[in-house]
């Protein structure tokens, strides 16, 4: 009769490997989707008003993600698309999505007043925060994100158009930068980091 031992052996040795693959590929530190900003930037407060004419601070979020988009409201394109995929991630992250503020900051602040913005949010989700300020605290902030505007003249119905950054900004609960995204970033990848940061508590 042939010893079962070798093969007990080879069974016990594949079985080991199997379950150190596994458990290398489970350690892997998580691969964020966005443009990481390693190590995460911890961000200067900022004080603007928000679309009820209320008072918003960065570090009045602590505790929650914040993504954050830089647009105007008489934008032809990109600001509403963002939104739209703002709207989207929202629904995507479902209850967690509570633990989450989505935030838009004018770079137009002599036409988005506190009732346009009011009005513009409307249209997308009441819920979102739409701020602005004076041009000069604006650009403070502007200057910290490294936000670039610029007004093009233009013969539209609409007026002048502002030329502008086009990222989405990702910060964790501590207020610190942790990744950008492009243009049509795509719900998916930014649902996959938020996701992941809210289950971590955070950035390590």
């Amino acid at each position: 009769m042939k010893s079962k031992l070798p093969l007990f052996g080879f069974g016990l040795l594949v079985g080991v490997i199997v379950f150190w693959a596994g458990w290398k590929f489970l350690d892997r530190p998580y691969t964020f989707r966005g443009s990481v900003i390693d190590p995460p930037m911890p961000m200067a407060d900022f004080l603007l008003v928000d679309q009820h004419g209320q008072p918003f601070s960065l570090s009045g979020q602590q505790g929650k993600v914040v993504l954050l988009f830089f647009g105007y409201t008489h934008c032809p394109d990109v600001c509403p698309v963002t939104l739209a995929e703002f709207t989207r991630i929202k629904e995507e992250l479902g209850a967690a999505a509570s633990q989450v503020s989505f935030v838009y900051i004018t770079v137009d602040p002599e036409r988005d007043t506190v009732p346009v913005m009011n009005a513009y949010m409307r249209s997308f989700d009441p819920d979102f925060f739409a701020l602005t300020e004076t041009r000069e605290k604006l650009e403070e902030v502007w200057s910290r994100f490294g936000v670039y505007q610029s007004r093009q003249e233009s013969t539209s119905a609409g007026g002048y158009l502002v030329d502008h950054t086009a990222r989405t900004y990702l910060l964790d609960q501590q207020g610190r930068l942790v990744a950008t995204y492009p243009y049509e970033m795509g719900e998916a990848d930014v649902v996959a980091d938020v996701q992941h940061i809210l289950s971590a508590g955070g950035v390590q």
